[in-house]
């Protein structure tokens, strides 16, 4: 990575044409980002080469996680960009604590160790990964079960948020917030944190559009952040299941793709961000990354295109998070709270 030579792309888009969205702290977050799990399919090393070719052709947000295992590859990729002149901060950098590291004083050896990994002083955004401690090894199979797993546990999960938000005491992290979670779970969140989540990284696309989750986060100053804005075709097999749809595959995406004479993938990635999310889709493919980014700064949807999107809902989830299960554990929609409350609680006691 070293011997990298990093240019502007003249075939990019310009960072300051790149809609954003603001913090409830202030900050401006790039209403679009590359995304950086592809470690099923590809080398850490392949992704931090798109870091780089994404920063090239206007990308300013970028989303790690430390489960990832690869950011300290995206860490030098980092480095060569700002080395070549671009200022630390005009990025926005998120990355994600892992489930195995919930534990008192665990947060601050995790952040500190992403920090020196993506060689920085502080991040812009950092999120709990997932509500539950339960973690799962490289490339599980679908069925993985950690034996240690428990369920959502309010005072547990209050513990980690106060780590949290001493990093945001510390200056090591600008804003924290939460991933994968629900209405009921953040309702207990906002009522006890004393520094407020200030995103959610949620799984957001045409067949999967969460209003209810949507309504709520943008009730409560919290922005959105949708992974999977294009159907996640590339996720790992184990989130793979029969009943799954394809949404661009859809024939009302793929007509108006047909239309913009663009790519149907190119059509998701408008409606997230004309819809208000920020979306952070994955490729390591020059061609992909640059239609995206260009996608979100010319020729928008129609208000009549945007509706008949909104018109082919799903509810189709794809990341269902079944490796996360504990024991008496029904199914993976009891990970999601799907009658609009903990019920996962009534199994607490026979787990912890």
């Amino acid at each position: 990575m070293r011997n990298i030579q990093f240019t502007i792309a003249p075939d990019g888009v310009d960072p300051k044409k790149v809609p954003y969205k603001t913090l409830y702290t202030g900050t401006k977050i790039p209403a679009i980002g590359l995304g950086t799990f592809g470690s099923d399919r590809f080398t850490g090393e392949q992704i931090a080469e798109a870091v780089l070719g994404a920063i090239s052709v206007g990308y300013r947000h970028i989303d790690c996680a430390a489960v990832y295992g690869n950011e300290h590859l995206i860490g030098e990729s980092l480095k060569i960009a700002m080395e070549a002149g671009i200022k630390r901060e005009e990025l926005f950098i998120t990355s994600k604590l892992w489930n195995d590291m919930h534990g008192e004083g665990d947060v601050l050896i995790a952040c500190a160790k992403t920090l020196k990994d993506l060689k920085l002083e502080y991040l812009d955004l950092y999120l709990v990964h997932w509500p539950f401690p339960n973690s799962h090894p490289p490339a599980a199979d679908p069925n993985y079960r950690d034996p240690k797993a428990k369920p959502y546990i309010h005072e547990n999960y209050m513990k980690t948020w106060r780590q949290m938000e001493r990093l945001v005491d510390a200056g090591l992290v600008k804003a924290i917030g939460t991933s994968n979670m629900t209405i009921p779970k953040l309702k207990l969140l906002l009522r006890d944190a004393r520094i407020k989540p200030a995103a959610n990284q949620m799984e957001l696309h045409p067949h999967f559009q969460q209003p209810e989750l949507f309504k709520f986060c943008l009730d409560n100053n919290i922005v959105p952040i949708g992974f999977c804005p294009i159907g996640s075709p590339m996720r790992p097999d184990r989130d793979r299941t029969e009943n799954d749809t394809v949404d661009i595959e859809d024939p009302v995406i793929v007509k108006i793709a047909k239309k913009h004479g663009v790519h149907p993938a190119v059509i998701c990635i408008k409606w997230a961000v004309q819809r208000g999310q920020v979306p952070i889709p994955f490729s390591i493919y020059r061609h992909e990354y640059l239609s995206n980014i260009k996608a979100v700064t010319e020729d928008p949807l129609t208000d009549e295109e945007m509706k008949e999107i909104e018109g082919i809902d799903k509810n189709c989830r794809l990341i269902k998070g079944q490796v996360f299960l504990w024991p008496g554990a029904k199914d993976w929609t009891d990970l999601w709270d799907i009658n609009g409350e903990i019920t996962t609680a009534r199994t607490a006691l026979s787990v912890d």
